[in-house]
C-alpha cells in the first residue's frame, strides 16, 4: 500500500468500486459494509485494508478517523443502496423526497454525507441509479452536501459500457468535482468476456466457476427455444413496468445490466451463467474471489460498480490530486 492517495469506501460491498481505485494506485484505508459475506469478500481481496462489518448508522466519526489511522483522506467513495430510488422496485415510495428522508434504506445516503463531513476528503464520489435525481432529490442532495461543507456538486452520468465493461450500466456519480474520463473503444461483447472460459467445474484455478443452479426439465425446454436477447420471464417494477429476467445472452453484443436479482442464460448452452461468468460481464478479474452462499455471490456481483468503470474514474481523479503521497 505504499504511495498513492488515501481512500475510504462506504457501502463497499464486494469491492468493485475500490478495485478500480486500488489497481490505479490508490491506498484503500477503510471499507464499511453491513453485509457479512460482502465484508468477508472485501477482506479476502483487500488484505491490507481495515474492513468494518457494521451498520453505518452505528459508526461514529471517531470510529472512522481511528480506523483510517488519523490520516488525511483524499477520496471517499461509496454506493448507498439503490432500491429506494430505482424504478425496478415496485415498492418504491411515490414522493421522491420521501425516498431520501422517510425510507430508512434511502436515508442511508444521508449517512454517507455524514461520513464525508467527518472525513473531509478532497474529493468524494457517491454512486447510485439515475433515479436518485428525480423530482426534488437533486436539490435536496445539493442542500445536504452544502451543509457538510461542499457547496459545489456535480451529477456525472456515466455508462459503464463506454469504458470497457461488457454489460450495459448507466449510473450517476455525485461528486464535488466534474468526472469525465476518456471513453474506451471498441466496446466489449458477451463473448469477448466469457468465450474463453471452460465448462463450469469446481476447479480452484477459476474461482466461483462452479456449476450454476439447475433448472427443471420444463424450464430447460423453454430455455432451448429462447432466441438471443429474449427473456424467459418478466417481473413488474414500480408503476407496473415489466422487467426481463433469465435472458439468453447475445454473444455479439454487450449484456444487459447485471443486477443482484438477475440471472442470464448462456448464449450456446442450456444453463444459467456461473458467478464467474457474471463477474466477467462486470469486468472483474478472475483473481477477485466472492465468498458466501451462491445467491450472495451473485448479488455481490450485481450490486457492484464495475472495476473497468471505477478504474476510469480513478485515473481521471489522479490528475486532479497533485501532491498526494
Amino acid at each position: 500500500m505504499s504511495g498513492g492517495p488515501y481512500l475510504i469506501d462506504l457501502f463497499s460491498g464486494a469491492g468493485g468500486f475500490s478495485r478500480g481505485f486500488r489497481d490505479s494506485g490508490f491506498r484503500v484505508l477503510l471499507a464499511i459494509d453491513n453485509d457479512e459475506s460482502a465484508a468477508k469478500t472485501f477482506s479476502a481481496n483487500f488484505p491490507g485494508t481495515s474492513v468494518l462489518n457494521e451498520d453505518i448508522r452505528d459508526v461514529s466519526c471517531d470510529d472512522v478517523l481511528y480506523l483510517a489511522g488519523r490520516r488525511t483522506v483524499d477520496v471517499v467513495i461509496g454506493s448507498p443502496p439503490c432500491e429506494p430510488f430505482t424504478a425496478a422496485n415496485p415498492r418504491r415510495l411515490r414522493e421522491p423526497l420521501d425516498r431520501l428522508y422517510s425510507d430508512p434504506v434511502g436515508s442511508l445516503v444521508l449517512e454517507y454525507v455524514r461520513i464525508v463531513e467527518c472525513a473531509k476528503p478532497r474529493i468524494f464520489v457517491l454512486e447510485n441509479v439515475p433515479g436518485i435525481l428525480e423530482g426534488e432529490l437533486k436539490q435536496a442532495l445539493r442542500t445536504e452536501f452544502a451543509r457538510a461543507g461542499y457547496g459545489t456538486l456535480f451529477f456525472n452520468v456515466l455508462r459503464a459500457e463506454e469504458f470497457g465493461n461488457p454489460s450495459r450500466r448507466t449510473r450517476v456519480f455525485v461528486s464535488n468535482v466534474r468526472i469525465d474520463p476518456p471513453r474506451r473503444g471498441p466496446r466489449r461483447t458477451v463473448w469477448d468476456a466469457i468465450g474463453d472460459l471452460p465448462s463450469p467445474s469446481r476447479d480452484p484455478a477459476i474461482p466461483n466457476h462452479d456449476p450454476p443452479p439447475s433448472m427443471s426439465l420444463r424450464r430447460l425446454r423453454r430455455v432451448a427455444r429462447l432466441r438471443f436477447g429474449t427473456a424467459l420471464v418478466k417481473y413488474r417494477g414500480y408503476g407496473g413496468r415489466l422487467y426481463p429476467n433469465l435472458i439468453r445472452l447475445d454473444p455479439r453484443r454487450e449484456a444487459p445490466t447485471v443486477l443482484g436479482s438477475s440471472r442470464f442464460v448462456h448464449p450456446y448452452e442450456p444453463r444459467l451463467l456461473t458467478v464467474r461468468e457474471q463477474a466477467r460481464l462486470m469486468s472483474y478479474p478472475d483473481d477477485h474471489v466472492f465468498l458466501g452462499g451462491r445467491d450472495e455471490q451473485y448479488n455481490q456481483v450485481g450490486e457492484s460498480v464495475p472495476p473497468a468503470l471505477s478504474s476510469a474514474i480513478a485515473m481521471y481523479l489522479l490528475e486532479l490530486l497533485p501532491g498526494t503521497p
